[in-house]
């Protein structure tokens, strides 16, 4: 192996991005455009909201979280599902002449984005509480046998998606999955690090040869258009149907930087510390509200790539991310985006969602967590079955004065009865390590 090349392989066959250069820098960040697209512009699609608008966000907050998290953390912020519940409530979509609910609901709009912005700020507030208090005490409620369960069941959850989308043509599924597997097992060099890429290439090219891809949406797509701008608005009453939301998506966002951090081998809850990842995700989140966008989050379907590409450089994410701006001025090209079939996208998720899965695994059997005791069996299994059971019913609806109401989503409910249960059932002993853990690459 070439002096070149041992650079760029470190432990366990992690690259190095620093050694890849710029032109292969760019396809990592193209590839995981193309993992948080198809899941960035459904939120829009499902709420009214304007999908340029959406884009242009989620690539300008995964800039803002890269800068609060000075430019450690391998994230991207893409839309928020959590809130869908919210946006539902205060602005459900209007009815069409065929009595389906396809119209965008403009004048309720921006109120739910109102709400949104104001939920964002309360990650600011906890942020803050953290700074105060010390991440070591928030940890606390927070040890592996709650974080590993709840990142199992982000993937088990997102599952029957990649699974409702790939039988929509199995052919074509199987195709971009097949791909994926061989380039990232017998595949060398560059080929081994893009395998998603290259796999939805070659089955697009492949529906195209079938007639699967309908190519309407790119002739009617305008060439360049900016992104609409709109403005929120406040009602006490779109506040307290969203706001609430905010509790439980700040942990599903500890669960998801543990699940980075359990990919890369890095503690970024300690270091930049979970309090500018909150920070991060706070204000991209009221900042895209503020601009007529959806919530943000961090993404588990890059966190999948991540884990399969073992590139680890955030400036990978950074590309991605101005790739997300560019896309939102060129309708005509995410409009190509948008053309490949469903079946394709469900391929490739059935990689990367099973991957969440077994990073969760993973976080439990490296932090040794013993099942042999009856509390740990306990938590565990009740975050499993509450996250999957509920999200498979759609959650809890609290139904408050004034005939509004509040969803909690089965993976929301699950952390909180994860959290409950650690701290009122003896035994918890867990301590928080505080010091970053650098992954070394070999020389």
């Amino acid at each position: 192996m070439s002096n070149k090349n041992k650079a760029s392989i470190g432990q366990e066959g992690i690259y190095d991005a620093r050694q890849l250069g710029i032109p292969k820098m760019i396809l990592l960040g193209m590839q995981h455009t193309f993992a948080m697209f198809g899941a960035t512009v459904l939120v829009p699609i499902m709420t009214g909201l304007n999908v340029s608008t959406t884009l242009l966000m989620a690539g300008l907050g995964t800039l803002l979280f890269h800068l609060v998290t000075k430019g450690k953390v391998p994230a991207f912020l893409g839309s928020s599902f959590a809130f869908l519940g919210g946006y539902a409530a205060v602005a459900p979509m209007l009815l069409d002449t065929n009595g389906e609910a396809t119209i965008a609901n403009s004048e309720m709009l921006p109120y739910a984005c109102g709400g949104v912005l104001v939920a964002g700020l309360i990650y600011v507030l906890m942020s803050v509480l953290i700074s105060v208090c010390g991440v070591k005490s928030v940890m606390k409620l927070f040890p592996p046998v709650v974080t590993g369960p709840i990142i199992i069941s982000i993937g088990l959850i997102l599952a029957p998606t990649a699974i409702s989308s790939a039988s929509t043509n199995w052919l074509l599924a199987l195709i971009a999955l097949g791909v994926i597997i061989i380039c990232n097992i017998w595949g060398k060099g560059m080929v081994k690090i893009v395998p998603i890429l290259i796999g939805i290439l070659v089955s697009y090219f492949a529906a195209i040869l079938m007639g699967e891809v309908d190519f309407t949406a790119i002739t009617q797509a305008k060439m360049i258009a900016p992104a609409p701008i709109t403005l929120p608005k406040f009602s006490i009453g779109a506040c307290v149907s969203i706001v609430p939301i905010a509790l439980a998506t700040m942990m599903e966002h500890v669960g998801d930087m543990a699940a980075i951090s359990a990919t890369t081998g890095k503690n970024y809850i300690s270091d930049p510390g979970l309090h500018r990842t909150l920070l991060g995700d706070g204000l991209a989140t009221s900042i895209s509200a503020l601009c007529g966008g959806p919530a943000n989050t961090t993404y588990g379907e890059n966190t999948g790539v991540l884990a399969l590409t073992k590139v680890y450089d955030p400036k990978v994410m950074e590309i991605a991310a101005v790739f997300a701006v560019l896309l939102s001025f060129l309708p005509k090209f995410g409009a190509v985006i948008e053309t490949i079939p469903s079946a394709i996208i469900g391929g490739v998720s059935f990689m990367l969602y099973g991957m969440i899965s077994a990073i969760g695994v993973r976080n439990v059997v490296e932090n040794k967590v013993d099942f042999t005791q009856s509390r740990n069996l306990i938590i565990a299994a009740v975050i499993l079955v509450s996250a999957l059971g509920f999200s498979s019913t759609g959650g809890i609806t609290f139904v408050l004065p004034g005939d509004l109401s509040v969803n909690l989503s089965g993976l929301a409910i699950a952390a909180i009865a994860g959290i409950v249960l650690n701290v009122i059932i003896p035994g918890n002993d867990y301590e928080f390590n505080n010091r970053e853990e650098p992954m070394v690459i070999e020389e």
